[in-house]
């Protein structure tokens, strides 16, 4: 299954080997959404946002498990432990449009 999250760009360049955000250590997980829920993640939280991307995770190739915990109506993905960079099959940058928000492309089948 394909997880998304979304990083600051910087953050994503220092990762070697490995991609560690910032809450995994505050909050014990990684938060990620799924591909359907990414657009609202984006606009409720990075809207006007720039320097961000999109990070494509293979749940297969994760060492680490995946919890899924209810917000909002709905239940969200979250990594609980480092994502090995064999997990990641893709980055892509993000940006909002003109007016701050951001519309996500993607298929979500």
């Amino acid at each position: 299954m394909e997880l998304l999250h979304i990083c600051k760009k910087t953050d994503w360049l220092q990762a070697q080997g490995q991609y560690l955000a910032a809450s995994l250590a505050s909050e014990g997980f990684i938060h990620c959404s799924r591909p359907e829920q990414i657009e609202s993640v984006a606009n409720r939280y990075y809207a006007g946002q720039s320097g961000l991307v999109l990070l494509h995770i293979d749940s297969d190739r994760l060492d680490a498990i995946v919890k899924w915990e209810a917000a909002d109506g709905e239940e969200f993905p979250h990594i609980c432990g480092p994502i090995s960079l064999e997990a990641i099959t893709a980055v892509e940058d993000l940006f909002p449009g003109e007016a701050g928000q951001f519309t996500y492309p993607g298929d979500p089948d």
